[in-house]
């Protein structure tokens, strides 16, 4: 290729080909920022982002995105991935569907066990899981 080097060929090919995250919704107009004691010692501050379809490793559903820190000094994204198939299980043993608001209250409490649960702000960097049995758990401690 005359004028492009190899290596500015294969960004541009991968740009390409490379699928970019949806835009987030479901934000509140004006972010307000929330505070977590965790029982791991750390005390997160928060902003909920808003939500995106994710597809990954063979799973589909939500992702809620959240910006968090331990220290108010350095910032991170902080995800949890709300998978269709723990809630349809869900629902179905329950005869009824979430709404938004109630995955949304899902995600949120599945982000508090991944504060509690994880010994440092660096492993939030993973994302949060939900899992049918989370959401079973979490729905009963709601009471919803």
């Amino acid at each position: 290729m005359k004028g492009i080097s190899l290596r500015s060929g294969s960004i541009v090919f991968r740009n390409l080909f490379s699928k970019k995250p949806a835009a987030l919704t479901g934000a509140p107009p004006v972010r307000r920022l929330k505070t977590y004691s965790a029982q791991s010692g750390y005390v997160y501050q928060y902003y909920y982002e808003g939500q995106r379809p994710f597809r990954s490793a063979g799973e589909s559903g939500s992702e809620f995105v959240f910006t968090i820190s331990a220290d108010r000094k350095s910032w991170s994204a902080a995800s949890v991935h709300v998978s269709d198939q723990a809630v349809a299980h869900w629902e179905r043993s329950h005869a009824r569907e979430l709404s938004n608001n109630e995955r949304y209250a899902i995600a949120k409490m599945a982000l508090f066990q991944a504060f509690d649960d994880r010994a440092s702000p660096g492993l939030m960097k993973d994302a949060v899981r939900v899992r049918p049995a989370d959401v079973e758990a979490i729905v009963e401690t709601l009471d919803l």
